[in-house]
């Protein structure tokens, strides 16, 4: 697999010369194949949002190369221009660039800076809408007269209107609820399946990138120390809370329930890989009890030993008093 768009020995500083120069990329070393679904994840202050701006070239290398296809996207002024048709960018709240006086005008700016003609802007605009779930009627409608989640999709319909080979995201679903969220992430998942483009997902959210990403990159001080699956990157759980990121939640349970002596898995990131692991290891158990690993008493796999509902028996609470002294696992008092 080839990769569409790379970085070289590129390193960018910050007010060069001053007393406030900092140096937000060092010598970095990236790639996004051709077709790729990529998550992006660093702190605040990483070099993430330098990086995804040379991408786009939006920002000039102080030395080294940014290449797409094969080409450096800096070699000449219309190479340049054509970058940023080809790869395109979606900040952080999008929705906060929206002007124009229909949903129809906001999408069609990008299709008609690229000077294409009536015909083909119009359906560009009307696919683009429809990858994002906006409906005709909404076209003709002003972007301010929406909701704040049909406002970032108009905003990400505005960039897929130019067609990019690669399209990055910087924290595409920030500030919505889970249902917006899971909106916007089916909304990519359906470009990336149906035109076969490169996505680079930034995010904050461990969950988020390793349900969606097949390939992950730590940005942490201008550098890359780790790129990789999901399950290689995130076993260095130690190393990424030290950079303030850490893992998501299923991979510090499992994490736990290893230490605790149970034999699954360390590469879990997901509920569904959750469920799968206990699945099998629950089977193992009933197939050959010997398989097992010692483990502390009273430790049980999830789902093992459960009660059906008529054999289940309940106490009365405890009184407050008694809950005063009930031992913590500490072994002092509540």
């Amino acid at each position: 697999m080839n990769a569409i768009i790379e970085t070289k020995q590129l390193t960018h500083i910050y007010s060069a010369g001053t007393p406030f120069e900092r140096g937000a990329l060092l010598e970095v070393d990236f790639s996004a194949m051709e077709g790729e679904y990529l998550g992006i994840i660093g702190h605040t202050g990483s070099g993430k949002s330098t990086l995804i701006q040379h991408l786009n070239a939006l920002l000039k290398p102080t030395s080294g190369q940014v290449l797409f296809q094969g080409q450096d996207v800096w070699a000449d002024p219309a190479r340049t221009r054509q970058t940023r048709f080809q790869v395109g960018l979606v900040f952080q709240y999008p929705e906060y660039q929206l002007f124009e006086e229909t949903v129809y005008k906001d999408i069609s700016f990008g299709p008609k800076n690229m000077g294409l003609d009536e015909k083909e802007v119009d359906r560009r605009v009307r696919e683009a809408a429809a990858f994002v779930g906006l409906q005709d009627d909404q076209l003709e409608k002003s972007p301010f007269e929406l909701s704040g989640g049909q406002k970032r999709r108009v905003a990400i319909a505005g960039v897929i209107a130019m067609e990019p080979r690669v399209l990055i995201l910087d924290e595409p679903t920030a500030g919505l609820d889970p249902a917006g969220a899971a909106q916007i992430l089916d909304n990519i998942r359906t470009y990336h399946r149906e035109k076969n483009a490169t996505i680079l997902l930034v995010s904050h959210s461990m969950e988020e990138v390793a349900r969606e990403a097949g390939r992950l990159v730590v940005i942490s001080n201008g550098s890359i120390p780790f790129s990789g699956a999901p399950g290689e990157v995130f076993s260095h759980g130690r190393e990424l809370e030290d950079m303030g990121l850490g893992v998501p939640a299923m991979t510090r349970v499992f994490a736990r329930l290893r230490a605790m002596g149970l034999e699954v898995p360390a590469s879990v990131y997901t509920v569904e890989q959750a469920r799968d692991a206990v699945l099998a290891a629950l089977e193992r158990k009933q197939t050959d009890p010997s398989q097992q690993s010692p483990r502390q008493d009273g430790v049980r796999l999830p789902g093992e030993g459960k009660k059906e509902p008529a054999d289940m028996t309940f106490s009365a609470p405890l009184a407050e008093d008694e809950l005063e002294q009930a031992p913590s696992e500490e072994g002092g008092a509540v």
